[in-house]
């Protein structure tokens, strides 16, 4: 598949924010507290750069729609109570960073689909969007077994 101009400008933008998210989930890994967190960053940051590979496949003129994953969303226990403690605000701003990267990026794979002329190339956007959707429900859920979300 040959990208045109236009598809090029948004494969190079989305690349550019799935290396962002990639970066901001490693150093939220190492800055988070609870093992819990690190451990769903870490793993999103795997998921991001399976995303970046996509995009730089499709960059060089290869689309590979994945299938439908069935994994199922983790589920978190409370690690914070109600008291607002350092670690707990220190992992909420971790958390509540993360989330609104989670909403921008979504944001822009919505825009990016409807942009490209390859069915296949718009099956695999609207997959990574979805991904990315899945990420934020993630982030939502610990912060909700924690107390985090208002």
């Amino acid at each position: 598949m040959q990208l045109n101009q236009k598809e090029s400008s948004f494969v190079k933008e989305l690349k550019e924010q799935e290396k962002l998210c990639i970066e901001k989930y490693q150093k939220a890994a190492n800055c988070a507290v609870d093992g819990q967190l690190r451990g769903l960053f870490a793993d999103l940051a795997q998921k991001e750069q399976t995303h970046l590979d996509s995009l730089t496949r499709m960059e060089q003129g290869t689309v590979t729609v994945p299938q439908p994953s069935n994994a199922a969303m983790p589920t978190f226990t409370g690690t914070y109570g109600a008291s607002e403690t350092p670690d707990k605000k220190n992992d909420c701003y971790l958390c509540t960073d993360a989330l609104a990267g989670e909403k921008h990026v979504s944001s822009l794979y919505d825009t990016s689909v409807f942009e490209f002329r390859d069915d296949n190339a718009r099956k695999l956007l609207n997959h990574i969007q979805s991904e990315e959707q899945n990420h934020g429900k993630m982030i939502y859920n610990y912060m909700s077994a924690n107390g985090m979300y208002n």
